[in-house]
C-alpha cells in the first residue's frame, strides 16, 4: 500500500509536457476566412465572367474589337456574341457586390496574416524551405502519403508552393483586380499601365484565378492523402493528429 502510494505521488509530481499547437489561433482564423472569401470570389467571379466571356489585351475591349480569346460559354447579355441562341440569367448585380465585399475582406485578412508572419517569424520558421534539393522536390512531387513527422511540418514542395501563392499569386490577383477599377486607374495610372492596360489586367486576373483554383484542388487532394480528419483537426483545433488515426 505504501509503495503504490509512493508511485502514485511520484507520477503526479512529474512535469506535464505541453504540446504546442500545430497551427496558431491566428493562422487558423485567417486560413478559414481566406477560404470562405476565395469561394465567394470564385462563385461571384464566374457570374461576372458569364456577363462577358471575352478577353482582350490592352486598355480597351468590347464586342466590336477582336478578342484575345473567348470562353466558349453562353453569356448573360444579349449584346455579347457567343454563338449560342440564348442568354443566361443576368446575375451581374449581386455578384459584383459580393465580389467587392469579399475582396476587401480578403485584403485585410491577408494584411493581418502578413503582419503576424513578419512579427512572429512564422514565415521563416514554417514556410521558407530548409536543405532544399532537386531529389527532395522530385520525391515530394510523386504525391506519396506523408510520414508521421510531416504532420508537424511542411515539406519542401509545400513550403515553396505556399510562398508562391502568398507572395506572388495573391498580391497579383489583388493588383489586377484593383487595376480594373476606374477610380484606381485614375489615381494610380502607372500601376495599370505596367500591366498593359485595364483589359490586360482583366486577362491576367483570369489566368491567376486559374492557377489559384489549381492550387486549391491540389491542396484538397493532398489533405485527403495525408489524412483528412487529422489535417482538418489541426487547422480547426490546432492539435495535429497522426496518419495512423486515419487507418
Amino acid at each position: 500500500m505504501g509503495d503504490s502510494t509512493w508511485v502514485a505521488s511520484s507520477i503526479s509530481s512529474l512535469p506535464v509536457r505541453t504540446v504546442p499547437p500545430r497551427h496558431s489561433a491566428l493562422v487558423r482564423l485567417t486560413h478559414w476566412i481566406t477560404a470562405l472569401c476565395f469561394l465567394a470570389l470564385l462563385v461571384s467571379g464566374v457570374e461576372i465572367l458569364i456577363s462577358h466571356p471575352r478577353f482582350y489585351w490592352g486598355e480597351a475591349g468590347n464586342v466590336l474589337t477582336p478578342p484575345l480569346f473567348i470562353i466558349p460559354i453562353p453569356a448573360s447579355r444579349a449584346i455579347v456574341p457567343t454563338g449560342y441562341g440564348y442568354v443566361l440569367p443576368d446575375q451581374n448585380g449581386w455578384s459584383r457586390y459580393l465580389h467587392f465585399q469579399a475582396a476587401w475582406l480578403l485584403v485585410f485578412t491577408g494584411l493581418l496574416y502578413g503582419i503576424y508572419g513578419l512579427m512572429t517569424g512564422h514565415f521563416g520558421k514554417n514556410l521558407f524551405p530548409r536543405d532544399l534539393s532537386w531529389s527532395d522536390i522530385a520525391s515530394h512531387l510523386r504525391f506519396k502519403r506523408p510520414s508521421e513527422a510531416e504532420a508537424w511540418s511542411y515539406n519542401s514542395v509545400q513550403r515553396l508552393t505556399y510562398l508562391f501563392v502568398i507572395f506572388v499569386l495573391f498580391p497579383l490577383i489583388i493588383w489586377t483586380g484593383l487595376a480594373m477599377s476606374p477610380l484606381f486607374a485614375s489615381i494610380f495610372p502607372g500601376a495599370v499601365a505596367v500591366l498593359g492596360g485595364q483589359q490586360s489586367a482583366r486577362t491576367i486576373h483570369f489566368f491567376v484565378t486559374v492557377l489559384l483554383v489549381g492550387f486549391l484542388l491540389i491542396h484538397v487532394v493532398m489533405i485527403c492523402l495525408a489524412g483528412f480528419r487529422s489535417r482538418m483537426r489541426a487547422m480547426i483545433t490546432g492539435r495535429a493528429g497522426t496518419t495512423s488515426e486515419e487507418l
